[in-house]
């Protein structure tokens, strides 16, 4: 048994996360799974004293996996701190099956686990699933299905999708339904169902999106989800059966109190633009929009966010001019009024035009800002000038329009300025890094090609958001 420990934040196993985003969506080969071990599809248990529990689980699922699963797969037992007898159950596991591997945490929480373990492993399309098996395993293979294909990024068994057989009593029932009101609410979460206990990531999503998230027990699962959603990364559904568990171990008081203060952190740190998501962007191509002949990718909705705040900017402006205009001449009052509106004209761009969170290049940003600052300045300052050679008698009113129209034409410029030179990473993803080629990823074969259609074709399907 393997003793792991919890990765240090904005770390991985494969080493720190970097900003260049994540590589372009390819399908898994039928082959495709670890170069080592030939391990396509890591299975992670947390647990925490399931002493009882804990066989019957393993060996219900490996049975499963042994008769149904078309690929390589691996179950892992990650144990959080038992102070039963877990260990030596997990252990004797491990060595009566190939496929069963046994990891301890020191410290307990679902999350730790999950991110300790899925951090570690080799496997290319990493999954979850609570001990108890409430999940009815017939949806494990449309579960993983999108994933290999290249379709989806992250997959979630849902109870409240459409298509979900649920048995469980009324009380879980409310707090479910109530709990992803309030994430809907609060936090414009579009999936249905946060804490169902079945998930599955792709590998190279998790290195880029775990260190990202901060919490180590249940609210683990929300938190992934909604740095997923935000980054644009595409979540798939599956519509489950369920069976509520009576002998759950979830303490649902302290877990609702304990959720409840990470929608709290999350939604400061969105409302913020704290949270640097733009490390998940997918390259550019990789959306098909972005081939899309006509009107560039973004540009209809940049245009219209950018509009808005250019025109609140320009009422700023003309009311700073006309404030400082009492007490200083026509260029100082111009100059100062378009300079400190042009810091909060940048900075509302990056964050709603472009859609730039965190704080990685926001100095750079504003650098380039005062750039465009001083092209607009020569603009407006250049028409004052010669407003004031045609005429030695020009009236308040006349400075204003002129300003008006010199405004007009430096927003123009600003606008492209900031799409081809500011913000360009935000449009063609030339930061995100190359896409790797279909053939470097590994193409699917026939088999990968007979095993997805079997999914689809025996299956119920799921939704994809």
């Amino acid at each position: 048994m393997k003793t792991l420990t919890f990765p240090p934040a904005g770390a991985t196993a494969s080493g720190p996360l970097g900003a260049s985003g994540l590589p372009a969506r390819v399908p898994l080969a039928a082959n495709g799974g670890s170069p080592r071990t030939g391990t396509l599809l890591d299975v992670v248990i947390p647990v925490h004293n399931e002493e009882a529990g804990l066989e019957p689980c393993v060996r219900r699922l490996h049975t499963y996996l042994t008769d149904t699963f078309p690929y390589g797969f691996r179950i892992t037992i990650a144990d959080n701190a038992s102070t039963d007898r877990t260990a030596l159950v997990a252990r004797a596991l491990e060595n009566e099956y190939d496929e069963v591997t046994a990891v301890r945490l020191e410290a307990k929480g679902r999350g730790r686990a999950l991110h300790a373990v899925w951090s570690a492993s080799d496997a290319p399309v990493l999954a979850y699933m609570d001990v108890d098996l409430s999940t009815g395993l017939n949806a494990l293979l449309p579960l993983v299905a999108p994933l290999v294909s290249g379709h989806s990024d992250l997959a979630i068994g849902s109870r409240l999708a459409g298509g979900s057989r649920v048995v469980r009593g009324g009380k879980r029932e409310f707090i479910s339904r109530a709990y992803n009101l309030i994430l809907r609410g609060s936090l414009h979460a579009r999936f249905s169902d946060a804490q169902c206990g079945f998930k599955a990531i792709r590998a190279d999503v998790a290195r880029s999106l775990l260190p990202l998230v901060e919490d180590t027990g249940w609210f683990f699962d929300t938190e992934m989800l909604v740095l997923a959603e935000r980054a644009g990364l595409r979540i798939h559904e599956v519509p489950v059966d369920w069976v509520d568990d009576p002998d759950s171990r979830v303490h649902i008081a302290r877990t609702a109190a304990d959720d409840l203060k990470g929608v709290w952190r999350m939604g400061r740190g969105l409302a913020a633009g704290a949270l640097p998501l733009d490390r998940l962007r997918r390259p550019f191509g990789d959306d098909p929009r972005d081939r899309a002949a006509g009107v560039p990718a973004g540009l209809a909705r940049q245009l219209a966010g950018f509009a808005v705040i250019g025109g609140l900017s320009t009422v700023a402006t003309l009311a700073l001019f006309t404030l400082l205009r009492h007490g200083t001449g026509p260029q100082t009052a111009n100059a100062l009024s378009l300079l400190v509106c042009t810091f909060f004209n940048t900075a509302a761009n990056r964050r709603f035009t472009f859609r730039v969170r965190g704080r990685d290049r926001a100095v750079r940003h504003q650098a380039q800002g005062l750039v465009v600052f001083a092209i607009g300045l020569v603009m407006t300052s250049g028409s004052l000038a010669a407003l004031h050679l045609a005429s030695h008698d020009v009236s308040r009113t006349a400075e204003l329009t002129v300003l008006i129209a010199a405004n007009l034409a430096a927003t123009a410029v600003r606008f492209l300025l900031f799409r081809a030179w500011v913000f360009s990473d935000q449009r063609d993803g030339s930061t995100a890094g190359s896409a790797p080629s279909a053939e470097a990823a590994g193409s699917p074969s026939a088999e990968a090609t007979d095993s997805l259609s079997a999914v689809s074709a025996n299956s119920p399907m799921g939704q994809a958001r």
